[in-house]
């Protein structure tokens, strides 16, 4: 008997091939993959849209809730920030609405070529952003119609004089101020 000499049959070379296919489709199950470091999304309260050259960033309702809700006829301040894509057409913001209330809007509305409109004054700020060079800035306070509450997110349609408008899911801002530490003994 020979140690050394080893056959191996055909069923050990079939399993042994489907194994080294098996292991190389398993291998290239990532590529391709876009990865989780490129898509990240910036640490902002609120939400955004992009439409006809406009994007809206960091869109959020701005209010402290005390209770189980936002009780309606309270004040609470939108804010956000409007972006002008296009270098060459300036815009104006004509309109917001929402099913959870009148939305007022004072202020300088337009909207730059290139350039920014900055709408309230977010939490920690004494005053509003802008305006700087292209730049304007807008208040939009909307007049609760319905109890709203944290952690739900509620529709709001911009209305733009050129872009046209936009409908997006708007959160209530957690706010920063730190949670209360419990002090019971």
């Amino acid at each position: 008997m020979n140690r050394f000499k080893i056959r191996l049959g055909l069923p050990a070379i079939a399993v042994a091939g489907v194994l080294a296919v098996l292991a190389a489709l398993l291998s290239g199950c990532g590529a391709g993959q876009v990865s989780q470091m490129a898509v990240q999304e910036p640490a902002i309260n609120g939400n955004k849209v992009t439409f006809n050259n406009v994007a809206l960033r960091n869109i959020h309702l701005q209010a402290t809730q005390t209770g189980d809700f936002l009780q309606p006829g309270r004040a609470v301040d939108l804010v956000l920030v409007a972006v002008n894509q296009s270098p060459t057409t300036p815009d104006r913001l004509v309109g917001i609405t929402s099913d959870v209330g009148a939305v007022a809007i004072s202020g300088d509305t337009r909207l730059p070529a290139g350039g920014m409109l900055f709408i309230g004054t977010p939490e920690g700020q004494k005053v509003a952003p802008g305006p700087i060079d292209s730049s304007t800035a807008a208040k939009a306070t909307v007049t609760l119609a319905k109890p709203i509450s944290n952690g739900l997110t509620y529709n709001f349609t911009f209305n733009f004089e050129k872009a046209g408008q936009a409908t997006v899911l708007v959160p209530i801002s957690a706010g920063v101020t730190p949670p209360h530490e419990n002090h019971a003994g």
